[in-house]
Protein backbone atom coordinates (compact mmCIF):
# COMPACT_ATOMS: atom_id res chain seq x y z
CA UNK A 1 0.00 0.00 0.00
CA UNK A 2 1.36 3.48 -0.78
CA UNK A 3 2.46 5.73 2.06
CA UNK A 4 -0.59 7.51 3.45
CA UNK A 5 -0.90 10.94 1.77
CA UNK A 6 -1.10 12.78 5.11
CA UNK A 7 2.20 11.19 6.18
CA UNK A 8 3.78 11.76 2.77
CA UNK A 9 2.84 15.43 3.03
CA UNK A 10 4.34 15.67 6.54
CA UNK A 11 7.58 14.09 5.35
CA UNK A 12 7.69 16.49 2.39
CA UNK A 13 7.22 19.47 4.72
CA UNK A 14 10.06 18.25 6.95
CA UNK A 15 12.58 18.04 4.11
CA UNK A 16 15.53 20.30 4.69
CA UNK A 17 15.22 20.23 8.47
CA UNK A 18 18.39 19.07 10.24
CA UNK A 19 18.56 15.42 11.26
CA UNK A 20 18.86 14.55 14.94
CA UNK A 21 22.39 13.24 14.55
CA UNK A 22 23.50 16.48 12.88
CA UNK A 23 22.72 18.84 15.78
CA UNK A 24 23.46 19.09 19.52
CA UNK A 25 21.27 16.84 21.61
CA UNK A 26 19.37 19.75 23.18
CA UNK A 27 18.34 20.94 19.71
CA UNK A 28 17.47 17.38 18.66
CA UNK A 29 15.12 17.15 21.64
CA UNK A 30 13.45 20.42 20.65
CA UNK A 31 12.96 19.17 17.08
CA UNK A 32 11.45 15.90 18.32
CA UNK A 33 9.06 17.68 20.68
CA UNK A 34 7.73 19.87 17.86
CA UNK A 35 6.68 16.76 15.94
CA UNK A 36 4.26 15.87 18.77
CA UNK A 37 2.03 18.93 18.78
CA UNK A 38 -1.06 18.65 20.97
CA UNK A 39 -4.48 18.43 19.37
CA UNK A 40 -6.59 21.57 19.67
CA UNK A 41 -9.21 19.67 21.67
CA UNK A 42 -7.72 17.29 24.24
CA UNK A 43 -9.35 13.89 24.65
CA UNK A 44 -11.33 14.15 27.86
CA UNK A 45 -10.69 11.76 30.75
CA UNK A 46 -11.83 11.81 34.37
CA UNK A 47 -8.68 13.30 35.90
CA UNK A 48 -5.04 14.03 35.06
CA UNK A 49 -2.45 14.64 37.76
CA UNK A 50 1.32 14.71 38.10
CA UNK A 51 3.30 13.13 40.91
CA UNK A 52 6.66 11.47 41.47
CA UNK A 53 8.05 8.37 43.14
CA UNK A 54 11.41 7.50 44.65
CA UNK A 55 13.36 5.66 41.96
CA UNK A 56 16.74 3.87 41.98
CA UNK A 57 18.61 7.16 41.49
CA UNK A 58 16.15 9.84 42.55
CA UNK A 59 12.60 10.97 41.80
CA UNK A 60 10.77 9.55 38.76
CA UNK A 61 7.98 11.85 37.52
CA UNK A 62 4.64 10.24 36.63
CA UNK A 63 1.48 11.48 35.00
CA UNK A 64 -1.70 9.65 35.97
CA UNK A 65 -4.80 9.57 33.76
CA UNK A 66 -7.96 8.32 35.47
CA UNK A 67 -10.96 7.39 33.31
CA UNK A 68 -14.47 8.56 33.91
CA UNK A 69 -16.78 6.32 35.87
CA UNK A 70 -16.59 4.33 39.05
CA UNK A 71 -13.42 2.37 39.85
CA UNK A 72 -11.30 0.63 40.74
CA UNK A 73 -10.11 0.56 37.15
CA UNK A 74 -7.51 -1.68 35.50
CA UNK A 75 -4.01 -0.23 35.34
CA UNK A 76 -1.82 0.45 32.30
CA UNK A 77 1.79 1.57 32.79
CA UNK A 78 3.06 3.46 29.73
CA UNK A 79 6.61 4.19 28.57
CA UNK A 80 7.14 6.83 25.87
CA UNK A 81 9.40 6.37 22.89
CA UNK A 82 12.08 8.34 21.01
CA UNK A 83 15.29 6.38 21.09
CA UNK A 84 15.79 6.37 24.90
CA UNK A 85 17.07 9.92 24.36
CA UNK A 86 14.17 12.31 23.78
CA UNK A 87 10.55 13.22 24.56
CA UNK A 88 8.61 12.72 27.77
CA UNK A 89 5.26 13.16 29.50
CA UNK A 90 4.08 16.14 27.45
CA UNK A 91 4.87 14.69 24.03
CA UNK A 92 2.79 11.58 24.74
CA UNK A 93 -0.05 13.27 26.61
CA UNK A 94 -2.51 12.85 23.73
CA UNK A 95 -1.61 9.18 23.25
CA UNK A 96 -2.05 8.47 26.97
CA UNK A 97 -5.40 10.27 27.03
CA UNK A 98 -6.58 8.11 24.14
CA UNK A 99 -5.37 4.94 25.86
CA UNK A 100 -7.13 5.95 29.07
CA UNK A 101 -10.43 6.72 27.35
CA UNK A 102 -10.22 3.71 25.03
CA UNK A 103 -9.34 1.09 27.62
CA UNK A 104 -11.10 2.58 30.68
CA UNK A 105 -7.81 2.06 32.53
CA UNK A 106 -5.83 4.26 34.84
CA UNK A 107 -2.81 5.09 32.67
CA UNK A 108 0.46 5.84 34.46
CA UNK A 109 2.95 7.52 32.11
CA UNK A 110 6.54 7.13 33.34
CA UNK A 111 9.20 9.81 32.78
CA UNK A 112 12.23 7.52 33.00
CA UNK A 113 15.81 8.81 32.84
CA UNK A 114 17.12 9.60 29.37
CA UNK A 115 20.44 8.88 27.69
CA UNK A 116 23.16 9.97 27.21
CA UNK A 117 23.06 11.59 30.64
CA UNK A 118 21.83 8.26 31.99
CA UNK A 119 22.86 5.31 29.87
CA UNK A 120 21.57 1.73 29.94
CA UNK A 121 20.40 0.23 32.28
CA UNK A 122 19.04 3.44 33.85
CA UNK A 123 15.85 3.50 31.75
CA UNK A 124 14.77 -0.13 32.31
CA UNK A 125 15.69 0.12 36.00
CA UNK A 126 13.41 3.16 36.32
CA UNK A 127 10.61 1.44 34.42
CA UNK A 128 10.68 -1.67 36.59
CA UNK A 129 10.85 0.41 39.78
CA UNK A 130 7.97 2.61 38.62
CA UNK A 131 5.80 -0.36 37.66
CA UNK A 132 6.31 -1.95 41.06
CA UNK A 133 5.60 1.30 42.87
CA UNK A 134 2.45 1.90 40.84
CA UNK A 135 1.26 -1.64 41.52
CA UNK A 136 1.84 -1.23 45.25
CA UNK A 137 0.09 2.14 45.43
CA UNK A 138 -2.65 1.67 42.85
CA UNK A 139 -5.39 1.67 45.47
CA UNK A 140 -4.53 5.30 46.24
CA UNK A 141 -5.57 6.38 42.74
CA UNK A 142 -8.58 4.15 42.09
CA UNK A 143 -6.63 1.43 40.26
CA UNK A 144 -6.75 -2.35 40.59
CA UNK A 145 -3.15 -3.53 40.23
CA UNK A 146 -4.25 -7.17 39.98
CA UNK A 147 -5.37 -6.20 36.46
CA UNK A 148 -2.26 -4.51 35.09
CA UNK A 149 -0.52 -4.21 31.73
CA UNK A 150 2.46 -2.37 30.27
CA UNK A 151 2.63 -0.47 27.00
CA UNK A 152 5.02 1.66 25.01
CA UNK A 153 5.91 2.94 21.58
CA UNK A 154 9.30 2.58 19.86
CA UNK A 155 11.98 2.68 22.59
CA UNK A 156 9.08 2.63 25.04
CA UNK A 157 7.94 -0.61 23.44
CA UNK A 158 11.38 -2.02 24.17
CA UNK A 159 11.09 -0.87 27.78
CA UNK A 160 7.62 -2.39 28.10
CA UNK A 161 8.87 -5.74 26.76
CA UNK A 162 11.91 -5.65 29.05
CA UNK A 163 9.76 -4.72 32.04
CA UNK A 164 7.51 -7.71 31.32
CA UNK A 165 10.58 -9.98 31.16
CA UNK A 166 12.08 -8.65 34.36
CA UNK A 167 8.83 -8.92 36.29
CA UNK A 168 8.54 -12.52 35.09
CA UNK A 169 12.11 -13.26 36.18
CA UNK A 170 12.32 -11.10 39.31
CA UNK A 171 9.20 -11.95 41.28
CA UNK A 172 6.44 -9.88 39.74
CA UNK A 173 4.01 -8.27 40.09
CA UNK A 174 2.08 -10.23 37.49
CA UNK A 175 1.00 -8.60 34.24
CA UNK A 176 -2.05 -9.43 32.17
CA UNK A 177 -0.78 -7.99 28.89
CA UNK A 178 1.76 -5.92 26.99
CA UNK A 179 1.04 -3.50 24.14
CA UNK A 180 4.10 -2.91 21.95
CA UNK A 181 3.82 -0.29 19.22
CA UNK A 182 6.57 -0.30 16.55
CA UNK A 183 8.96 -1.52 19.27
CA UNK A 184 12.74 -1.57 19.33
CA UNK A 185 13.54 -5.22 20.05
CA UNK A 186 17.10 -5.83 18.88
CA UNK A 187 20.36 -4.08 18.22
CA UNK A 188 20.81 -4.16 14.41
CA UNK A 189 24.11 -6.04 14.23
CA UNK A 190 22.97 -7.21 10.80
CA UNK A 191 20.54 -4.75 9.19
CA UNK A 192 17.17 -6.32 8.36
CA UNK A 193 15.29 -6.00 5.10
CA UNK A 194 13.20 -3.16 6.55
CA UNK A 195 16.39 -1.34 7.60
CA UNK A 196 17.65 -1.61 4.02
CA UNK A 197 14.32 -0.65 2.41
CA UNK A 198 13.27 2.21 4.69
CA UNK A 199 16.56 3.44 6.13
CA UNK A 200 16.06 6.93 4.72
CA UNK A 201 13.19 9.03 3.47
CA UNK A 202 10.47 7.67 5.76
CA UNK A 203 11.03 9.58 9.01
CA UNK A 204 13.08 7.39 11.32
CA UNK A 205 16.36 6.65 9.54
CA UNK A 206 19.11 4.07 9.86
CA UNK A 207 21.50 6.85 10.87
CA UNK A 208 19.13 8.08 13.57
CA UNK A 209 18.86 4.58 15.05
CA UNK A 210 22.64 4.28 15.13
CA UNK A 211 22.78 7.68 16.86
CA UNK A 212 20.20 6.56 19.45
CA UNK A 213 22.05 3.33 20.19
CA UNK A 214 25.38 5.16 20.57
CA UNK A 215 23.81 7.46 23.15
CA UNK A 216 21.97 4.70 24.98
CA UNK A 217 24.53 1.92 25.38
CA UNK A 218 27.56 2.33 27.66
CA UNK A 219 29.64 0.05 25.43
CA UNK A 220 29.31 -2.32 22.48
CA UNK A 221 28.98 -5.41 24.66
CA UNK A 222 25.75 -4.09 26.20
CA UNK A 223 23.97 -4.49 22.85
CA UNK A 224 23.69 -8.23 23.48
CA UNK A 225 22.13 -7.85 26.92
CA UNK A 226 18.49 -9.00 26.85
CA UNK A 227 17.45 -5.95 28.89
CA UNK A 228 18.70 -3.80 26.00
CA UNK A 229 17.72 -6.17 23.17
CA UNK A 230 14.75 -8.27 24.37
CA UNK A 231 14.91 -10.36 21.20
CA UNK A 232 18.11 -11.87 22.66
CA UNK A 233 16.51 -13.11 25.88
CA UNK A 234 17.04 -16.78 26.69
CA UNK A 235 13.30 -17.54 26.63
CA UNK A 236 10.02 -15.81 25.83
CA UNK A 237 7.95 -18.42 27.65
CA UNK A 238 5.72 -17.26 30.46
CA UNK A 239 5.44 -13.66 29.27
CA UNK A 240 2.08 -11.88 29.30
CA UNK A 241 -0.18 -11.80 26.25
CA UNK A 242 1.09 -9.37 23.64
CA UNK A 243 -0.36 -7.05 21.03
CA UNK A 244 2.30 -5.89 18.59
CA UNK A 245 1.65 -3.08 16.10
CA UNK A 246 4.23 -2.29 13.43
CA UNK A 247 4.31 0.17 10.54
CA UNK A 248 4.79 -0.89 6.92
CA UNK A 249 7.35 1.86 6.17
CA UNK A 250 9.58 1.54 9.23
CA UNK A 251 13.16 0.41 9.78
CA UNK A 252 11.90 -1.34 12.95
CA UNK A 253 9.14 -3.29 11.18
CA UNK A 254 10.99 -6.57 10.80
CA UNK A 255 12.35 -6.74 14.35
CA UNK A 256 8.90 -6.00 15.76
CA UNK A 257 7.36 -8.80 13.73
CA UNK A 258 10.22 -11.14 14.58
CA UNK A 259 9.66 -10.49 18.28
CA UNK A 260 5.93 -11.16 17.92
CA UNK A 261 6.74 -14.43 16.16
CA UNK A 262 9.13 -15.42 18.93
CA UNK A 263 6.48 -14.74 21.55
CA UNK A 264 3.92 -16.82 19.67
CA UNK A 265 6.37 -19.70 19.20
CA UNK A 266 6.96 -19.69 22.98
CA UNK A 267 3.25 -20.17 23.58
CA UNK A 268 2.44 -16.54 24.43
CA UNK A 269 -0.95 -15.35 23.22
CA UNK A 270 0.11 -12.83 20.57
CA UNK A 271 -1.59 -10.52 18.10
CA UNK A 272 0.70 -9.04 15.45
CA UNK A 273 -0.57 -6.41 13.03
CA UNK A 274 1.21 -4.48 10.30
CA UNK A 275 -0.35 -1.06 9.69
CA UNK A 276 -0.21 -0.58 5.93
CA UNK A 277 0.72 2.82 4.58
CA UNK A 278 2.06 3.97 7.97
CA UNK A 279 5.57 5.02 9.00
CA UNK A 280 7.33 4.99 12.35
CA UNK A 281 5.66 7.20 14.93
CA UNK A 282 2.20 7.04 13.39
CA UNK A 283 0.45 7.28 16.77
CA UNK A 284 1.11 11.02 16.71
CA UNK A 285 -1.42 11.23 13.87
CA UNK A 286 -4.28 9.99 16.05
CA UNK A 287 -7.22 12.31 15.50
CA UNK A 288 -5.92 13.27 12.05
CA UNK A 289 -5.81 9.90 10.23
CA UNK A 290 -8.82 7.58 10.53
CA UNK A 291 -6.66 4.49 9.99
CA UNK A 292 -4.55 5.39 13.05
CA UNK A 293 -7.68 5.92 15.14
CA UNK A 294 -8.98 2.52 14.06
CA UNK A 295 -5.68 0.79 14.89
CA UNK A 296 -5.57 2.41 18.32
CA UNK A 297 -9.21 1.57 19.02
CA UNK A 298 -8.60 -2.09 18.14
CA UNK A 299 -5.57 -2.21 20.44
CA UNK A 300 -7.58 -0.61 23.24
CA UNK A 301 -10.40 -3.12 22.76
CA UNK A 302 -7.92 -5.99 23.02
CA UNK A 303 -6.31 -4.50 26.12
CA UNK A 304 -9.69 -3.90 27.74
CA UNK A 305 -10.65 -7.52 27.17
CA UNK A 306 -7.39 -8.84 28.58
CA UNK A 307 -7.63 -6.62 31.65
CA UNK A 308 -11.01 -7.97 32.65
CA UNK A 309 -9.18 -11.11 33.81
CA UNK A 310 -6.69 -11.17 36.68
CA UNK A 311 -3.38 -12.82 35.62
CA UNK A 312 -1.84 -15.79 37.40
CA UNK A 313 0.60 -14.86 40.17
CA UNK A 314 4.23 -14.61 39.00
CA UNK A 315 6.47 -17.34 40.33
Amino acid sequence: MPLHPHIAQALQAAQGAPAYHQVPIAQARELAARAYTSNAEAVQVGQVRNLSLDGPAGPIPLRLYTPRGKGPHPLLVFFHGSGFVMLGLDSHDDICRRLCAGTHCVVASVDYRLAPEHRFPAAPDDCVAATRWIAAHGHHFDADSTRMAVAGDSAGGCLAAVTAMRLRDEGGPALAAQLLVYPVTDYPSVPSESYRAFGSGYGLTHEAMQWFWRHYLPDAAAAAHPHASPMRSASAAGLPAAYVLVAEYDVLRDEGEAFAQRLAQAGVETVSLRCEGMNHGFLKYAGAIAQVDEALQAACAWLGQRLRVRPAKAE
